[in-house]
């Protein structure tokens, strides 16, 4: 009889995992709401299909690539900022070995061991792999899992450019008449998959959450919609 298998994720990976599934619906939120209010805006002001379709991948590529860079340099200095821990404490490590074991047993003990228990375990881990000990009790770091930018970044350019194709694709592929219903429509079904997403993946109540999204998107719609009427009726 073969034993059961045990893969559930847990620690770092899983917390890595949440964190980029968290990363990805909400740059598809921020591609939703920021394109719908810029073309609902621009069809405030006309109903010129190739306005809003300029309008609309202006819109695009300009939030994507944004949120590509800001990514990249969030996690960039996150990234140098373990990596020079982790430099002091390699450096810590071979200058003063003893003193950084009784660091790591005095951490294990905080945890709960007993001191002998503690003093064991830190002389194993120790053994086995000193700066990958002290990094992972310490300072909250795994040393082969440190943040990578580029993944970030690409994340980020993906999931902002999948939630804006939605407004920009209910903007442009149907008649004058029905641009505005099927776009807010759209966008109010889209929010709610957002909304009810992050919470559930942060284990909140998802009925706040998508009240808040869905709000936040119809407010955005609404303001920017008004201010392309004005706008076109003022002749600008």
């Amino acid at each position: 009889m073969t034993e059961p298998t045990h893969d559930e994720p847990h620690g770092g990976a899983l917390g890595a995992r949440l964190n980029w599934l968290r990363a990805a619906v909400l740059g598809a939120n921020d591609g939703i709401v920021s394109t719908a209010g810029l073309v609902v805006g621009v069809a405030g002001a006309t109903d010129d299909r190739s306005a809003l379709l300029t309008a609309g991948l202006a819109g695009l590529l300009a939030g994507s690539m944004s949120m590509a860079a800001g990514e990249y340099v969030s996690v960039s200095t996150q990234r140098d900022s373990e990596q020079a821990a982790l430099d002091v404490e390699e450096r810590e490590l071979r200058e003063q070995p003893e003193a950084e074991l009784e660091e790591l047993t005095e951490l294990l003990e905080e945890r709960g061991l007993s001191r002998d228990v503690a003093r064991e375990a830190a002389v194993q881990l120790t053994e086995r792999d000193a700066l990958k000990a002290h990094a992972r009790v310490e300072l909250g770091i795994d040393p082969e899992a440190l943040t990578n930018p580029w993944h970030a970044a690409g994340a980020s350019f993906v999931a902002f450019t999948v939630g804006a194709l939605l407004p920009l694709l209910a903007i442009v592929l149907p008649g004058p008449d029905w641009r505005l219903p099927v776009t807010v429509v759209s966008v109010v079904v889209a929010l709610v998959v957002t909304g009810w997403s992050s919470a559930r993946l942060g284990g909140a109540e998802p009925g706040r959450a998508v009240l808040r999204n869905v709000g936040g998107g119809v407010l955005a719609m609404g303001v920017t919609y008004a201010a392309g009427s004005l706008l076109g009726a003022a002749g600008v």
